[in-house]
Parts: C-alpha cells; sequence; structure tokens
C-alpha cells in the first residue's frame, strides 16, 4: 500500500506547476469578459432616458413616479422626478452600472458558473485595487454571448450589500437595461446614495421594530425611452 501511495504522490509544488496553465487561463477569460462589457457600455458617451420609479420600502412612503434620468460620462448621473426634485448620487457609482468598470482600478477574478433566469452567466468578482475604496467587493452575473451584466452583488463598506438586477430589451447593443432592480436589506442599509427620499420617521421606528428586522426593500426603474450621445452639458448636473 505505502508504495503504491508513493508512486501516485505528487508533490505540491508539482501540483500548483500543473494547474497554474489552468488558472490563468481562467484569470485571462474572465479579463476578456470584462473588457467586452466596458467594450459595450463605452459605447453610451451620455443619455437622458425617461422612465417610471416604484419604491417599495416598509417604512417610506413614496409614490410611483416618472422621472427623467441623465447620463454622462465618466461618472455623471442624475435622476429628476416629475414634481422637479433633483437626486444626484454622489459619483453615480452606486446606481450607475458603467461606473463599477471605470479606471480599471480592480482585479478581475473568475468565480464559476451560474445562471439568472434559467439562462447561463458566467460569475466574475471585481476587487478594488483602492484600499480607501467604499465599494470592498462586486460580484457579476454576466451572460457571456451578449456581454451583459444580468446582476450584481455590490458590497460597501458604509452601505452592506446590495443587489442590481437588469432586464434587456430594445437597447442591449449598447448595454442599456430595460428595468433595473435595486434590491437591499433595510436594517443596515442607507439606501442607494441620492435615492434617500423623505419619509415619515414616526412609521419608519414602528415598523423596522417589528418583524425579523431583515426586511428587503426594492427600488424600480423601468425605462420607456433614451435618447443616447446627442450630448449634455454639464449644467444639467448641477
Amino acid at each position: 500500500m505505502n508504495r503504491l501511495m508513493k508512486k501516485i504522490f505528487v508533490p505540491g509544488s508539482l501540483l500548483v506547476f500543473l494547474l497554474l496553465p489552468a488558472i490563468v487561463g481562467q484569470a485571462q477569460d474572465a479579463n476578456e469578459l470584462i473588457k467586452k462589457v466596458k467594450d459595450k457600455l463605452a459605447l453610451v458617451k451620455d443619455y437622458q432616458a425617461e422612465g417610471v420609479m416604484k419604491t417599495d420600502v416598509s417604512f417610506m412612503k413614496v409614490p410611483e413616479s416618472k422621472v427623467t434620468i441623465y447620463y454622462k460620462k465618466p461618472d455623471k448621473f442624475k435622476i429628476k422626478k416629475q414634481d422637479g426634485i433633483s437626486i444626484v448620487p454622489k459619483g453615480g457609482g452606486n446606481i450607475n452600472l458603467a461606473a463599477l468598470f471605470e479606471g480599471d482600478n480592480y482585479t478581475a477574478v473568475p468565480a464559476g458558473k451560474g445562471n439568472i433566469n434559467g439562462a447561463p452567466v458566467a460569475i466574475v468578482k471585481l476587487l478594488p485595487l483602492d484600499e480607501k475604496s467604499d465599494v470592498v467587493v462586486s460580484t457579476l452575473y454576466i451572460d457571456e454571448k451578449d456581454a451583459l451584466v444580468k446582476k450584481a452583488v455590490i458590497t460597501t463598506r458604509e452601505n452592506g450589500t446590495y443587489e442590481m438586477e437588469m432586464q434587456y430589451g430594445k437597447y442591449t447593443n449598447r448595454g442599456l437595461p430595460d428595468v433595473i432592480t435595486f434590491l437591499f436589506a433595510t436594517k443596515d442599509y442607507k439606501l442607494p446614495k441620492g435615492l434617500a427620499f423623505d419619509y415619515d420617521a414616526g412609521e419608519q421606528q414602528q415598523k423596522t421594530n417589528t418583524g425579523s428586522g431583515n426586511q428587503k426593500g426594492k427600488i424600480q426603474i423601468s425605462y420607456t425611452s433614451y435618447i443616447i450621445n446627442k450630448g449634455i452639458g454639464n449644467e444639467i448636473f448641477k
């Protein structure tokens, strides 16, 4: 038995050497896939979009609202509600998918395969190289054929973990979603920056003290139209 074990024993250093090409290959595949996603998103320099925003958070009273969304590369992003209230998230990173890929200041790590709504996806984790980055890790579920991010799970230092789910249709070739949904735990999340509306503090106190304390909140934007690459002045974002 000992002789047989000696014959099939592979030193650890040799095993790593044998596995290294596969590991390197997977890393290259992840980087190539991220590049395809970035290249598609880079086709959009700016846009103005119309849509409808729905908010489903137990402690907030926010009616369904028509919104106009503005974006300008690299990180200018603004939502304007029909009542004239402007929402300007700092940097746009929390609700603008393209901002995740700006600057190449991250490492892409392959994390296997999965599926979203029955469709196969590749899973890639983005690890920021900046130690001061608010984002700790972004886990992306990517449709390899169309180079589309179908889902992103983003862990931050300040706002816990939240999810973004994207549905595509008419603007698939530009990487722009028809519907984007944000999901987050209300117990430890402040809402994506720029989406924190006024709410009834008394109602918040009552509802957050009941139940499991692990309720989910949801904000969904359904885009009805885009005007792409027509030029947007910086004054819009002030």
